[in-house]
């Protein structure tokens, strides 16, 4: 598994773990250290040459991430893995960026811990060869995220978030509407060295043409109708700061072009000028659009798109981590008592599985509102189902009536099928069942008159 005379250290508070990591972790030219207190660990670096460190999150008398950055500190060439059992979205982030090469859950250590150390060995040993230097450890993380989450796909975001947060590199953040683009955009500019300046946030579609060249590079007076003085753009007002570019795909081509420009060279002229301003600004754009389709449409400038998306994020739909909603909603619904001054509530159960049975098509800002309406109307402290109003949008409606189609054909006799003929036959069976014979009941369910399920009956 390992290249020769490599060493893992182990470090974690429960020693069961650490026979049950020994063990699956044990091969060939492969050491294998352990220890399970934080303070004894940093001294096992100055008798033992160690590559790799497993660490717990939950350790004494300091946790994994001062461990991390204490250990980082000294030995800059080690590799970091932390372990928790439901890591928070800020530290997977200081993790990420303090020099640890992967966040994993404990949950997922039988199944990913030996793949992902294979990785980190591997890595180690190509840095040797290739560098024999080391590399100076991340400077320690400042600022708050307010993403939620624990779920592979979001946190799998939140590493990436670690990780080009430092740097100055345009970010495209791209996803559905409503899955928290500008939230991972305030992460990006909090966990910067550019947090101590301003962030703008700017939409792109909701302000007219001719007045988003003024928004963003500024004017002069009398460059238009109504330039009755000179005034600085958004540009000049977040310079050392970070710019987020929202909804860029309804940027006009007009735009673009001195977008661009600033991209390549860092200057800008404002409307009405000639004269060159210089710009320091980290440009962080967000779109629900295709770019690239909207590029071979020619609605969008080819140049403008490889510059912006240096770092693309791609945020996962809220149906395809389901499992994030319970955590989702109880930060909403708490959120929603305290700014309303409302007694605390609480989520049922059975109100919690309801939810994630639903598809969610307008993603975190649908579930968002559902709570605020749910809380708003709820006859007491405690949510159940019934008191949560679930939008039936056209699109969730079609995905069911989709999925009930295909699940028909499976279910459906092949020989010589009429399938109307059929799903008729079944549905006025059910209902006459469920109705237990009484024809009333059963015409009631199917939106029939009794003598119109008569006449079936007696016709079929």
């Amino acid at each position: 598994m390992a290249q020769p005379s490599q060493t893992i250290l182990l470090v974690d508070s429960d020693l069961d773990y650490l026979d049950w990591a020994t063990k699956h972790l044990q091969a060939d030219d492969l050491t294998i250290l352990r220890c399970n207190h934080a303070e004894k660990a940093l001294k096992v670096f100055e008798k033992s040459s160690v590559d790799l460190v497993i660490v717990d999150l939950k350790l004494q008398p300091i946790d994994g991430l001062e461990f991390i950055t204490q250990a980082k500190a000294r030995h800059p060439h080690i590799s970091f893995i932390l372990t928790a059992a439901f890591p928070s979205t800020s530290q997977v982030i200081e993790a990420t960026q303090n020099g640890a090469q992967d966040v994993l859950r404990k949950e997922s250590l039988p199944f990913e811990l030996r793949k992902i150390v294979e990785t980190c060995l591997q890595t180690v040993e190509n840095r040797r060869t290739a560098e024999g230097s080391t590399q100076e450890a991340a400077p320690p993380l400042e600022g708050r995220v307010k993403m939620i989450g624990n779920s592979r796909e979001i946190q799998e975001i939140f590493k990436l978030v670690g990780r080009v947060a430092q740097s100055n590199a345009p970010v495209l953040i791209s996803g559905e509407s409503g899955t928290g683009k500008e939230l991972i955009a305030n992460a990006l500019h909090e966990y910067s060295p550019r947090r101590k300046n301003e962030m703008v946030a700017i939409n792109c579609g909701a302000i007219p043409e001719n007045l988003l060249e003024s928004e963003l590079f500024g004017h002069e007076k009398g460059s238009f109708t109504g330039a009755v003085a000179r005034r600085a753009g958004r540009f000049e007002q977040c310079d050392e700061g970070t710019l987020f570019l929202d909804e860029i795909g309804d940027m006009p081509l007009s735009v673009q072009v001195k977008l661009l420009r600033i991209l390549q060279e860092g200057s800008f002229s404002r409307v009405g000028s000639n004269e060159l301003q210089k710009t320091d600004v980290r440009i962080v754009a967000a779109t629900n659009k295709d770019l690239a389709q909207l590029v071979r449409d020619g609605e969008f400038r080819e140049d403008l798109y490889y510059r912006l998306n240096v770092v693309e994020l791609n945020l996962p739909p809220l149906r395809n981590r389901i499992e994030d909603v319970p955590l989702l909603a109880e930060f909403f619904l708490q959120r929603y008592c305290r700014k309303n001054g409302l007694a605390r509530m609480s989520l049922s159960s059975e109100a919690s599985l309801f939810l994630q049975s639903h598809h969610w098509p307008g993603n975190v800002r649908e579930l968002e509102n559902t709570i605020a309406r749910a809380c708003a109307l709820a006859p007491n402290t405690v949510l159940l189902s019934e008191d949560i109003p679930l939008a039936r949008s056209p699109y969730s409606q079609q995905k069911q009536v989709d999925k009930a189609f295909e699940t028909l054909l499976e279910i459906a006799p092949e020989d010589d099928l009429n399938l109307l003929t059929w799903v008729q036959k079944e549905l006025i069976s059910k209902a006459i069942q469920e109705g237990q014979g009484e024809l009333k009941t059963a015409a009631r369910k199917l939106g029939l008159t009794v003598s119109e399920l008569q006449n079936y009956l007696s016709t079929s």
